[in-house]
C-alpha cells in the first residue's frame, strides 16, 4: 500500500492530506495563531465543579473554560496533584526524573470531582481535543509525552507494547530493553515504529521526552495559572512522527519554510527518509492537480458513493450519527439480491471504515445495512 503526505500551507491553516493508493484517507486541518493543540499541557485553574456531570470547567485563557470529566483525570491524580504542589512550593526534595517520589495510591474511578478539588485549585492538564465552535478544549490529567518510539507516562510504573507487534519474542525484547532505560515513577507505552530497533535508539528518545519533562518542571517552578508548561509539535510533525514508515513513498509540500521545518524533522526521526520530501512548486494548485481538492468536497456531502453503484447516506443529529447502506442500481432480480445485498454491504464496511477516520466520527454510530437472510 502506498502511503503519501500532502500538506498545503496558506497564510490561515496548514491542510494536511493523508493518500493511500491514491484514496485520501485522512485529512487535518490545523489553524495558524490557534494557541491550543492537542498534546499542549497547561497549568489550569479550576473555576466550578459541576456535580452533576461529574466534571470541571478550567480556565485555561480561552474565551471559553475547558472540560475535565473525572474519568480524564487518571488513575494517578492525587500524585499529580502532589507534584505540582511541592514543584511550586519550591521543594528541593522533587526531581524531574521523579526520583524518590513516591506515587499516591490511584483513585477510585467510582469517585467524585468534589472530593478531590474545589474552586481556584491548580492543575496541569493535557488538551485532547482542541476547540471547537462554541465549545472549549477538552481536557485530560493523564498526562503522556509522545516520541519517535515510545510514550512516556509519568506518574506511571507499567510498560505496554503496541498490539500490531505481534511476535513474541519481539515484544518480549522491547519490553526487557525498556525496562532497562526506564527511570521509575514513569511508565511507558511501545509503539509500532520501535519494532526492530535496537536500545541506542530507545533510549535516545526517551532521553529526549525526559528532557522535555524536565523543561516543563523548570517552567512550572514559576508558571502561572493559563501558562503553556509543556507545547505540543505542530500538526504535520506529529503526523509524520505518528505515521511515517517504510511504506511511505513521497511527501510533498507547497512552501518552502514548511518544507525546510519538516526536512530538519524528518533529518532527526527518520534520515533514510529524506530522499522522499518534496517542495511543489506547479502552476496548477497542489490539492486541485493531484486530485485531492475533489476528494475534500465529499467530505461535506450527506451521500458517498460505493463501487458498482451502491452509496452511503450519512445524516448527523444532536445525539448520534445514522448511516443508511443502498444498492443504488445494482441488480434487483429476486436471484442475486443476496448476492447484491453482501457486495454492496462489503463495500460499505470498507468504506466507512474510511469516513469514520476521514470525518473524525465518533460517540454513537448507527449503520442501517442491506437486510440479508
Amino acid at each position: 500500500m502506498a502511503n503519501e503526505l500532502f500538506i498545503n500551507s496558506s497564510p490561515k491553516e496548514d491542510r494536511i492530506a493523508l493518500i493511500q493508493d491514491k484514496r485520501l484517507v485522512e485529512f487535518n486541518v490545523e489553524t495558524k495563531g490557534n494557541n491550543f493543540t492537542v498534546g499542549d499541557i497547561y497549568l489550569g485553574t479550576i473555576k466550578k465543579v459541576i456535580p452533576g456531570l461529574n466534571a470541571a470547567f478550567v480556565e485555561l485563557g480561552y474565551e471559553k473554560d475547558a472540560f475535565l470529566h473525572y474519568l480524564d483525570l487518571g488513575a494517578n491524580i492525587k500524585s499529580l496533584m502532589k507534584y505540582v504542589k511541592a514543584v511550586q512550593n519550591g521543594d528541593k526534595n522533587v526531581n524531574p526524573k521523579l526520583n524518590g517520589f513516591k506515587l499516591d495510591a490511584e483513585t477510585d474511578k467510582s469517585g467524585k470531582m468534589a472530593q478531590l478539588f474545589t474552586k481556584n485549585n491548580q492543575i496541569l492538564v493535557q488538551v485532547v481535543k482542541e476547540p471547537i465552535s462554541t465549545k472549549g478544549p477538552r481536557l485530560s490529567c493523564e498526562l503522556s509525552l509522545a516520541g519517535r518510539y515510545i510514550v512516556l507516562v509519568p506518574f506511571s510504573k507499567s510498560v505496554s507494547i503496541s498490539k500490531k507487534i505481534a511476535d513474541k519474542e519481539e515484544r518480549n525484547r522491547l519490553i526487557r530493553l525498556i525496562n532497562s532505560i526506564k527511570p521509575e515513577n514513569f511508565g511507558v507505552i511501545i509503539r509500532t515504529v520501535a519494532q526492530g530497533k535496537e536500545v541506542a535508539e530507545l533510549d535516545k528518545d526517551m532521553k529526549n521526552l525526559l528532557k522535555k519533562w524536565e523543561d516543563g518542571f523548570n517552567t512550572l517552578k514559576t508558571a502561572k495559572s493559563t501558562d503553556l508548561v509543556i507545547g505540543e509539535m505542530g500538526r504535520a510533525s506529529s503526523i509524520l512522527r505518528d505515521l511515517l514508515n517504510e511504506s511511505f513513498d513521497n511527501i510533498t509540500v507547497d512552501s518552502k519554510d514548511l518544507y525546510e521545518e519538516i526536512k530538519g524533522y524528518i533529518k532527526t526521526i527518520a534520515p533514510d527518509k529524506e530522499n522522499i520530501l518534496k517542495l511543489y512548486n506547479g502552476k496548477v494548485k497542489m490539492f486541485e492537480n493531484m486530485g485531492i481538492e475533489k476528494q475534500l468536497k465529499s467530505l461535506f456531502s450527506t451521500t458517498v458513493s460505493l463501487p458498482n453503484g451502491g452509496y452511503l447516506i450519512i445524516e448527523h443529529t444532536e445525539a448520534l450519527h445514522v448511516i443508511d447502506v443502498n444498492s443504488g442500481n445494482k441488480s434487483t432480480h429476486e436471484e442475486n439480491q443476496e448476492n447484491t445485498a453482501l457486495s454492496v454491504n462489503l463495500d460499505a464496511v470498507k468504506e466507512l471504515a474510511r469516513q469514520f477516520r476521514l470525518r473524525d466520527l465518533g460517540g454513537i454510530i448507527v449503520v442501517d445495512f442491506i437486510d440479508m437472510k
